[in-house]
C-alpha cells in the first residue's frame, strides 16, 4: 500500500477513534454503582438503584440518600422528589425545602413551580408558598412570564405569576412560549399565537 494512503486511512481511523471516544466517554467507576445516573444540572445528577432515587456530585460523592422512589433532576437550585405518593422539594443540599404533601408536581421554571393535588393545579414559590391557587385543571411550565392552564370546561389560556389570565381560555390545547409565541390548538387546528392572542403563523 502507498505509504500516503496508508498514512491517510491511518489518520481517519484515529480521529474517527477520538471523536468516538469523546462523545462516548467511559464511565467512571462510581457509575457502576448504580443502575442509571442521568446527566449533571446544577452541579448534581439522579442516581437510581434498586428502585429508589438518589443524587451525586460530579466526582460521584453521594449527596442526597437513596431515599426517593421518584425525583427530577434539579432545575433552580431544586429537585421535586416523590416519596410514597406525595411529592416535595428539596435543596442541593438534601434539605427538604417543601414538605411531601402533593399528589403532582414539576421542576422550577422562572421561580415558581406547578404542583397538584386532588386533581387541581396551581404554582408555588421557592419557599413553598401557594402563590397561584390550585384551580387549574391542567397547567404547564412558567415560560416568558406566563404559563398555560385549563380551566373546568378543559379550555387552556395563560396566566401571568400573579395568576391574572392574560390570554382567555380558548384553546383546545396550548403549549409554552418560547421566543414571544406559543403553540395552540383550536377547532382541531393548530397555530402559532402572540402574548396578543393574535395568530402570527397558520399550519
Amino acid at each position: 500500500m502507498d505509504m500516503k494512503k496508508y498514512f491517510f486511512i491511518s489518520t481517519v481511523l484515529l480521529l474517527a477513534f477520538t471523536v468516538n471516544a469523546q462523545q462516548n466517554p467511559k464511565p467512571a467507576k462510581w457509575e457502576k454503582e448504580y443502575d442509571y445516573v442521568d446527566d449533571c444540572t446544577c452541579g448534581l445528577s439522579k442516581v437510581g438503584k434498586n428502585g429508589k432515587q438518589g443524587f451525586v456530585s460530579k466526582e460521584g460523592k453521594l449527596v442526597v440518600p437513596l431515599i426517593y422512589d421518584e425525583a427530577f433532576g434539579f432545575s433552580e437550585g431544586k429537585a421535586a422528589v416523590k416519596m410514597g405518593t406525595k411529592w416535595g422539594y428539596i435543596d442541593s443540599t438534601g434539605k427538604e425545602l417543601v414538605k411531601l404533601q402533593y399528589s403532582d408536581a414539576s421542576s422550577f421554571s422562572e421561580g415558581l413551580a406547578k404542583v397538584g393535588l386532588n386533581n387541581m393545579y396551581g404554582f408555588i414559590d421557592d419557599k413553598g408558598n401557594v402563590v397561584i391557587d390550585l384551580q387549574f385543571t391542567s397547567a404547564s411550565h412558567f415560560s416568558e412570564g406566563l404559563a398555560p392552564v385549563s380551566n373546568a370546561k378543559s379550555k387552556w389560556g395563560f396566566v401571568n405569576k400573579n395568576g391574572t389570565v392574560i390570554i382567555p381560555f380558548n384553546y383546545s390545547y396550548a403549549q409554552e412560549f418560547a421566543e414571544g409565541i406559543a403553540h395552540v390548538m383550536k377547532d382541531g387546528k393548530w397555530f402559532y399565537i402572540d402574548k396578543n392572542s393574535k395568530i402570527t403563523k397558520e399550519e
